[in-house]
């Protein structure tokens, strides 16, 4: 059952209007059994004043692409109720006729633009109004038998109105509805939602809740768990295995579905996604289409089932299955589109946006880790809906061509073009070794505030969840994910890019950045000081580079790495033999990686620094005194020795070094590979040519 969360103090305490309809606004987007992410919308009506002091009636409706569950006060729109409510007299008004009127009926032209259903708001006379997608109402509006389960509900309080896509038709429909029947209490729109209403914004919000539950008791008083979707086929596997098989095949997934362009990919084994996807049913109920046309744009009109036995634990078999299913799903949409396209629609990317595994659950893909996360909440929703369809009669759905016309809707795809522009990293995984020190920190905030989503494996796991939440709370939540990460162990490099595969579907750019530095004369120079130089910076950025390899050659869609090496890569430090040896090895071993990788389309490069003290965890170690002591000077001199010796004169900093990755990780270099980039203020000892 929903709850109802109304706090009578809290709402005593907002100012009267706007902020008590974001209130009750916020409490309905908090439940997504009431209403979906960026779907449903809200209103009131009140008097306020015009700029010449006049009483002026308006109504506060939701803009369009805002959230309810997140939306303040700014995203609400005002408009002037005398100049909207005349339209009712037409007799039809086309989309955009009606967002060109309503535009010159705003009390403010920085508001946003109102919702694509304002008319349905404006023109029922109750001052609260609220249009939602409560699970258990659209489970009776998306049953072949709905009207019948909703007389047996609700007796002669509903208002039923048959399909019609939101605007001027379907808001005169409803007006006119609830007018001929002086009982109504709610509407009910077929294979969309509810409509509810009351004078005061709590009488509205519970009227809402109210109206759920009733739909919702009836609904579970008929369900039989054991016979849903036809009974259980298949039994989940546990976390581990799962976990372990989709590790392996996310980034076949993810290469499968980004022919076109770039997806990120999230999991999700939750408990109505394991009921589904493992039943008789699935199959065959997955295809039929979106439980909502809200879900529409974000999940396609249907998911991808991928047709594979779990208790075989057949891997192979699965890729397989995956390949094949991906490219069939991406053949059979992109017919769709021919069949039902208008003049001037531009497909969508053709692959699937939820992936169903029998036994595993369910695989999301989206340009970011969020929308593809919206993704997962959207059917999470069209689960329960078809849970409690199939319980009262069949799951019924839009049209093939309705759903293409609502998938393409001009007022919906306007949603879109609101959120911020892609970037040159957007849509790419980045894995970032030693990310918590000051390269590793400054490089994943620069390709972050391109768009990157980031991984950051270091051994010093707290410093780079530091890192991770600083990015998460200035970029967005989901962007930085830290790992622990020992880079001379091989179990935990492989865990490591595991988790980069279940948590963002693989990686796109790897920077072989953790280090240490040592310095001793060659004869003081201890075989265990050797093997410490050789294990980190020689073994540990070949593991990191082989299992990126690998990865990337299973996404099949390229990718590139930057080694950062040394100044010392080419020039034979004083004082630094393993060191200096093991940094000529790096960039070496970079030309050799490239050598191989360019028939897979993977670039390798290497950007050799010098003296980067800021934010330094060797510069804060014994190799400061070490480098004092070998040219003889006191610690607190070094930097403007290392300045002094450059050619321009000038300290390097981690932003120099992480602009200089930057370029190697994106499409400015795409014909560059097996190239080494000094950064060190022109040092002629170590010039490269």
């Amino acid at each position: 059952m929903v709850q109802n969360y109304w706090d009578s103090n809290k709402a005593s305490q907002l100012e009267k209007g706007v902020e008590e309809l974001v209130y009750r606004s916020n409490l309905i987007g908090s439940d997504r059994a009431v209403c979906n992410w960026g779907g449903g919308n809200t209103s009131m009506k009140t008097v306020v004043q015009d700029f010449r002091g006049r009483n002026v009636e308006v109504m506060w409706v939701k803009g369009s692409g805002s959230d309810l569950a997140t939306m303040k006060a700014h995203n609400f729109t005002g408009l002037r109720l005398d100049d909207i409510r005349p339209l009712i007299e037409r007799d039809e008004m086309s989309d955009e006729d009606m967002v060109a009127y309503l535009s010159h009926c705003m009390i403010d032209s920085k508001h946003p633009r109102a919702s694509i259903e304002t008319l349905l708001h404006a023109f029922l006379p109750f001052n609260q109004v609220d249009h939602t997608h409560p699970d258990a109402i659209i489970s009776i509006c998306c049953a072949d038998n709905g009207k019948q389960i909703a007389e047996e509900i609700f007796g002669n309080r509903f208002v039923w109105v048959p399909y019609v896509r939101p605007g001027f038709t379907l808001s005169k429909m409803i007006a006119e509805g609830v007018k001929n029947n002086p009982n109504a209490e709610l509407v009910l729109m077929e294979k969309h939602g509810l409509v509810t209403w009351g004078e005061t914004s709590e009488e509205s919000y519970a009227k809402t809740i109210d109206i759920i539950n009733e739909a919702e008791s009836y609904i579970n008083a008929k369900v039989d768990e054991a016979s849903l979707f036809g009974g259980q086929k298949y039994e989940s596997l546990s976390d581990e295995e799962a976990t372990s098989i989709l590790s392996k095949v996310m980034p076949v997934i993810r290469g499968a579905v980004s022919e076109e362009k770039k997806m990120l990919l999230t999991y999700d084994r939750g408990e109505d996604v394991l009921q589904f996807v493992n039943s008789h049913n699935a199959p065959e109920l997955s295809q039929i289409g979106a439980a909502c046309p809200d879900h529409l744009v974000h999940t396609k009109m249907t998911p991808l089932y991928v047709n594979w036995d779990p208790q075989t634990k057949d891997v192979d078999a699965l890729i397989a299955a995956i390949k094949e299913g991906v490219e069939s799903f991406k053949t059979s949409y992109k017919e769709y589109f021919e069949r039902n396209k208008n003049e001037g629609d531009k497909m969508f990317e053709p692959a699937p946006r939820v992936i169903l595994i029998p036994g595993l659950g369910m695989v999301n893909t989206g340009k970011d880790v969020n929308n593809s996360r919206v993704s997962g909440a959207l059917y999470h929703r069209a689960i329960a809906v078809m849970k409690g369809s199939t319980t009262l009669g069949n799951f019924v759905s839009l049209s093939e061509n309705e759903s293409y016309n609502v998938e393409y809707w001009p007022l919906e795809l306007y949603k879109l073009t609101l959120a911020p522009a892609e970037a040159e990293f957007s849509r790419k995984v980045a894995f970032i070794t030693g990310g918590a020190g000051g390269i590793g920190s400054e490089t994943a905030r620069r390709l972050v505030s391109e768009g990157a989503h980031v991984v950051l494996a270091d051994l010093n796991l707290e410093g780079a969840q530091k890192v991770a939440a600083e990015i998460n709370e200035t970029f967005g939540a989901n962007r930085a994910l830290a790992v622990k990460m020992d880079v001379t162990k091989e179990d935990e490099v492989q865990a490591a890019f595991d988790q980069a595969a279940l948590n963002f579907g693989g990686v796109d750019s790897i920077v072989n950045n953790a280090g240490l530095a040592t310095s001793s004369p060659i004869d003081e120079t201890t075989l265990q000081e050797w093997n410490l130089n050789m294990n980190v910076l020689g073994t540990g950025y070949f593991l990191v580079a082989r299992e990126a390899f690998k990865q990337m050659k299973q996404q099949g869609i390229g990718g590139n790495m930057v080694f950062v090496g040394s100044k010392n890569s080419v020039y034979a430090g004083k004082n630094a033999a393993a060191y200096s040896s093991v940094k000529a090895l790096e960039t070496h071993l970079a030309r050799c990686i490239a050598a191989e990788g360019g028939e897979y389309g993977i670039r390798v490069n290497s950007v050799l620094p010098d003296a980067v003290l800021q934010g330094s965890a060797i510069w804060g170690s014994r190799w400061r005194e070490e480098r004092a002591a070998a040219y003889g000077i006191d610690p607190d001199q070094l930097e403007d020795h290392y300045r002094k010796r450059t050619t321009l004169l000038v300290n390097i900093y981690p932003s120099d070094i992480a602009e200089a990755i930057a370029y190697f990780a994106s499409s400015k270099s795409d014909k560059t590979t097996g190239c080494m980039l000094t950064v060190d203020g022109g040092v002629p000892a170590a010039f490269t040519r």
